[in-house]
């Protein structure tokens, strides 16, 4: 096949412009490398609001940088959403002169037999983590339905790609099946200064540490407002995220910051604060319990931070020496460790200093879309 007439679909992210989730980051990224490649891409999103921002408008756009998107019809309610999205999205596919469809996630990815029994199609899924180990999608029909997606995945993919080597080992143990680890990329942003968010939370460079993600349980984010509590610093605890189906976690967090002036709840944010909030931290803290592989982290040594993680292998793998690790859960490590950074600026700029470079060449997009092209092309 020549790289003009191959015609790929993309399933299973929310809008392929929001930067609500690594999915969305994913597919974007992917999709905008490959048009410039010469091949046809079309987004086949979900016709929701956003999850974390109500106030949020992403553009309803017919192209994006040549990449086609289209909306698929939505039940706009937890648990429904990927189901009904993902359904119509397959139906469309099946009819269309797509090549290979690219579903990501396992829920999406339940509805794949209909392009396997009824075309020819070449399907590609990508495993961004067990989805039905997250709090959230624990019990119930959602687990139920993100397991069988895993399932039809094992059974009828042509290629699973996964991003740890955690889940390479899964696939194979489970379903005596051999997956593709092909992790995300990230690109070189620019440093800014501190200028809205000084405005508005009275932050400055290097006098906070940065948590920057979804406000779900499985990110740790209990442990660390615990912890920090514990430490004496002059330095403030930035929370930065939306809450994802997850209010009632979100609150407990604020009840356990509410007696600490210096905790600090930004909400969702995007664009200059986002730039602005990664560029100027002490330290980025990133404790989770359960990750698929973690965008905000490669974002957040892209910009030259010191990172402090879980010792879970999907964080841990990313930052080899070029971090910090805590042992997962464990309030009182996790307490001595910040409380050790925030005492040592020198160490902290060590770090620092060759994080940039690290990073940027261990993960680039152009290597991931070239190993992923290899699998569109059996």
């Amino acid at each position: 096949m020549k790289s003009t007439k191959i015609k790929i679909a993309m399933v299973g992210q929310k809008h392929v412009l929001s930067n609500e989730g690594g999915v969305e980051k994913v597919v974007r990224e992917i999709s905008t490398r490959l048009v410039k490649r010469g091949y046809e891409i079309i987004c086949y999103d979900r016709r929701t609001k956003h999850v974390m921002d109500s106030d949020e408008r992403v553009p309803n756009l017919s192209e994006y940088q040549g990449v086609k998107i289209e909306s698929c019809f939505t039940i706009d309610k937890k648990g429904l959403a990927a189901v009904t999205s993902s359904f119509f999205a397959t139906i469309k596919i099946l009819f269309s002169d797509a090549d290979v469809v690219h579903y990501h996630a396992e829920g999406p990815a339940a509805m794949l037999p209909i392009i396997k029994f009824f075309s020819k199609k070449r399907i590609v899924v990508t495993i961004h983590g067990l989805d039905w180990k997250r709090e959230k999608w624990k019990n119930g029909f959602s687990s139920k339905y993100i397991k069988f997606g895993e399932r039809m995945t094992a059974k009828y993919a042509d290629e699973i790609i996964v991003l740890s080597d955690n889940v390479k080992q899964y696939f194979k143990e489970n379903y005596k099946r051999t997956t593709h680890f092909i992790p995300n990329g990230v690109s070189k942003p620019i440093i800014v200064p501190c200028d809205s968010i000084s405005k508005k939370f009275d932050l400055k460079k290097d006098n906070y540490f940065l948590f920057l993600g979804r406000i779900v349980p499985e990110k740790g984010i209990h442990y660390l407002i615990d912890a920090y509590n514990q430490i004496e610093t002059d330095k403030k605890l930035v929370i930065a995220g939306g809450a994802s189906d997850t209010n009632e976690y979100f609150q407990t967090l604020i009840d356990k910051s509410q007696k600490n002036k210096n905790i600090i709840f930004t909400g969702f944010v995007q664009g200059k604060e986002l730039e602005e909030l990664y560029s100027n931290a002490f330290v980025y803290v990133l404790p989770s319990d359960l990750e698929g592989m973690p965008l905000s982290l490669l974002e957040a040594m892209s910009y030259g931070n010191c990172c402090l993680t879980s010792d879970i292998e999907e964080c841990s793998t990313v930052i080899e020496n070029h971090g910090i690790t805590f042992e997962k859960g464990n309030i009182r490590n996790l307490s001595r460790t910040l409380q050790e950074l925030s005492d040592d600026i020198d160490f902290v700029q060590q770090i620092k200093n060759d994080t940039v470079q690290f990073i940027l060449k261990k993960y680039n997009w152009n290597d991931v879309v070239e190993k992923t092209l290899e699998l569109y092309r059996g």
